[in-house]
């Protein structure tokens, strides 16, 4: 007999299911793990992404400072200043953001705190460019350096930017490699389970339907950054170009045409067409410049004029600097400013200085005769007077005698006017050294200088530590000579002098109204006295050259010592203030910066 094998076909079909459950499950599995992996990849590959975006930000934030600085010193437009103000948030914002995004790579977080510190010192350029383009404290060699050494750390910055940049791009080529080798699925796999197939195909197309979306997002803060970059170019008059030395192709940013008066893209960018614009007294400079770039592989600045078609003459800046692509095209990066507001102003601003230094011609005129014109003749006054004897006297009316002492006090009052005056003249015309000094010396020198009326009017002088500061010396003594002197002459009869000095650091901050807020730091000075005081409603008038606010008969003097002081105190870019209650004493109060 026949041995036929006992073939449970339930059991096989438990078998089977077993099996095929197993194999689901296998399979199952290894599609879970696929699709894990694809999802970190793709986070992976995002996370490269975001981290060029925000490196996008970051030199976004900073061309912003720049752009708003170059217009604000062009200007002197506090609106320009916007975007570099809130240039900073939006560094911080980025810098914390990348900080995160790079927080598991320590060569990337070494770059970016290399790359924070060269934008520190850009923006401590910024603030030195500004300080020495302001008119108060221009100092042009200063701010060319500053201007230049900012353009070595704008390229360092972009170095570093373009380091980090390329560090990410080698990452994600690995990136993409697993990518790609992660989801290049088996055949045996593609055949065995199609529905394990098509769940990975709706998972992906679900995890692309994410990412387009968020592309999606990227794109459009792209786009609205281009489009604040167009707006800037706009605001701040200047515009961008590529030159293709290889295929000589040139490109220009809508700006480009409109500085040049016609409308984005009207026509072909090309060299001649170019060199058609230009005003031909500065058409053969402009086409040697464009002809050396090859060989000095920049363009150095170039200034020329450019004649818009409707024969308007504008002037021009141009710069530019020779790139190499990674196909080894040269490519040469430029921009032009349309300089014609700051031409026009440098043509105002040298007319003024014309006007100045007539100023001062007179000025010193002026002195020359205040000190030997004026004082020639009221010396030989002097000298006929003091040579009528006493014997002369005798026999003169008594309406004579008066009228000579009349005329001995009045000469002696010119005297002292011609003095004071040269005094006030020279805090102006002088050249200002500032040394640092110890305003104690300064105040002591002012006391020997006083000595003669504090021991006559039995004074006392209570003066708290002074600071060290960079002054003029001999201005700050005569200051502090007449300050106390002025609280002496004023004392109240039968009342001894008391006069207090104290001083304070205080904050710009807290004075906004008084004191320049670019110097965070002053010294505050203050003398108080016991004096008879003055109408506060006078506290302004008593600054004002020849303002007196006695006869001349009652106090001597002659209105010009407080006039001197306010000088002075300007000459520091200082302030001073005055206070006073009648018969109780007065208050006078020096700013000094730190």
């Amino acid at each position: 007999m026949k041995w036929i094998p006992n073939f449970n076909s339930s059991n096989s079909l438990r078998v089977i299911f077993v099996i095929a459950v197993f194999i689901l499950l296998f399979l199952s599995s290894i599609a879970y793990k696929h699709n894990q992996d694809l999802n970190e990849s793709s986070k992976l590959v995002m996370h490269t992404y975001e981290i060029n975006i925000q490196l996008e930000r970051l030199m976004s934030a900073i061309k912003d400072a720049e752009t708003g600085q170059r217009g604000y010193i062009i200007t002197r437009n506090a609106r320009f200043l916007t975007p570099y103000i809130y240039s900073r948030d939006k560094v911080n914002t980025s810098f914390i953001t990348l900080k995160k995004l790079t927080a598991d790579n320590p060569a990337q977080q070494e770059n970016l705190q290399k790359l924070f510190k060269l934008i520190i010192q850009r923006f401590v350029s910024f603030e030195n460019c500004l300080k020495y383009s302001d008119p108060k404290t221009y100092d042009k060699r200063k701010l060319d350096n500053h201007m230049f050494g900012g353009r070595i750390l704008m390229e360092n910055i972009r170095f570093k930017v373009d380091e980090m940049n390329d560090m990410e791009k080698a990452y994600l080529k690995k990136r993409l490699k697993i990518y790609d080798a992660e989801i290049s699925l088996s055949p045996l796999f593609s055949i065995s389970l199609f529905l394990v197939a098509l769940s990975f195909i709706l998972l992906a197309y679900r995890q692309i339907s994410r990412d387009f979306e968020r592309m999606k997002i990227f794109n459009k803060k792209l786009l609205i950054s281009n489009g604040l970059m167009a707006e800037s170019e706009i605001i701040g008059k200047f515009s961008t170009w590529q030159w293709d030395l290889d295929t000589n192709k040139i490109d220009y940013s809508d700006n480009q045409y409109r500085l040049l008066g016609h409308e984005p893209n009207s026509f072909v960018p090309v060299r001649e067409t170019f060199l058609d614009f230009v005003h031909p007294d500065d058409k053969e400079v402009v086409s040697e410049s464009m002809d050396g770039i090859i060989e000095k592989k920049n363009l150095p600045f170039v200034y020329y004029k450019v004649m818009r078609p409707d024969r308007e003459i504008r002037y021009f800046k141009s710069t530019g600097k020779i790139l190499t692509d990674q196909q080894g095209s040269k490519i040469l990066l430029g921009i032009n400013f349309d300089i014609t507001d700051e031409h026009l102003l440098n043509i105002e601003l040298q007319e003024r200085n014309r006007e100045l230094e007539k100023s001062n011609k007179e000025l010193a005129s002026f002195n020359h005769v205040a000190s030997h014109d004026l004082q020639e003749p009221l010396r030989k006054i002097q000298t006929f007077i003091s040579r009528i004897s006493d014997a002369d006297k005798t026999v003169m009316s008594d309406s004579a005698k008066n009228y000579i002492t009349k005329i001995e006090s009045s000469a002696k009052r010119m005297r002292v006017l011609i003095d004071d005056l040269l005094l006030f003249s020279r805090t102006n015309t002088t050249k200002k050294e500032f040394l640092k000094m110890n305003l104690n010396e300064l105040l002591d020198n002012a006391e020997a200088e006083l000595t003669e009326i504090i021991d006559e009017k039995r004074a006392v002088i209570k003066a708290s530590k002074l600071p060290k500061l960079a002054v003029i010396p001999y201005q700050i003594e005569q200051l502090f000579i007449n300050l106390i002197g002025n609280s002496l002459k004023y004392s109240r009869p039968g009342v001894e002098p008391e006069i207090t000095i104290s001083c304070d650091k205080v904050n710009s901050s807290d004075y906004p109204e008084i004191l320049e807020q670019s110097v965070k730091k002053f010294y505050k000075i203050t003398f108080t006295d016991n004096g008879m005081g003055f109408d506060p409603q006078f506290k302004e008038t008593i600054f004002i050259l020849f303002q007196r606010l006695h006869s001349k008969t009652d106090y001597p003097g002659t209105g010009i010592g407080l006039a001197i002081c306010k000088k002075i105190v300007e000459n520091h870019k200082g302030h001073i203030t005055a206070d006073s209650t009648l018969n109780k004493g007065s208050v006078f109060t020096v700013f000094l910066p730190d």
